[in-house]
């Protein structure tokens, strides 16, 4: 079993990303918090929320999807590896990508709806 309660394949895709953007263990300063929010006195008691800085860019993450840490290990990784791809590549990154597909869908449903209104007032207007 490898470093994370996660499939070998998943913890073999977050180490090829890792270097792929030349990121380091290292270069990982790493510690634990206690969570809070839902989960009842147990969360608040037990240090399972990750925080992750790296230390040459300055980014930090904190992460606490799940009660366990190591789940929570691994998805900080992944957040931290997502926001320096972002500052790295800038508009050629995945997150950005997603960004602008969300935008232009949004932007393309508004006008959908705009003109729906507008057909809906001038059939009105017609037949007044």
């Amino acid at each position: 079993m490898g470093k994370f309660p996660v499939k070998p394949d998943k913890e073999m895709l977050l180490y090829s990303r890792m270097a792929e953007l030349n990121i380091k263990e290292e270069d990982i300063e790493e510690s634990f918090v206690k969570g809070g929010g839902p989960g009842g006195q147990k969360v608040n008691k037990t240090a399972t929320c990750v925080y992750l800085k790296h230390i040459p860019t300055g980014i930090e993450v904190k992460c606490h999807n799940n009660r366990s840490q190591l789940l929570n290990r691994y998805y900080a990784r992944i957040i931290l590896l997502d926001k320096i791809e972002q500052l790295l590549k800038g508009k050629d990154s995945k997150r950005q990508k997603n960004i602008e597909k969300v935008r232009k869908q949004k932007l393309k449903r508004a006008k959908r709806a705009k003109n729906k209104i507008n057909k809906r007032l001038l059939t009105e207007n017609e037949s007044s």
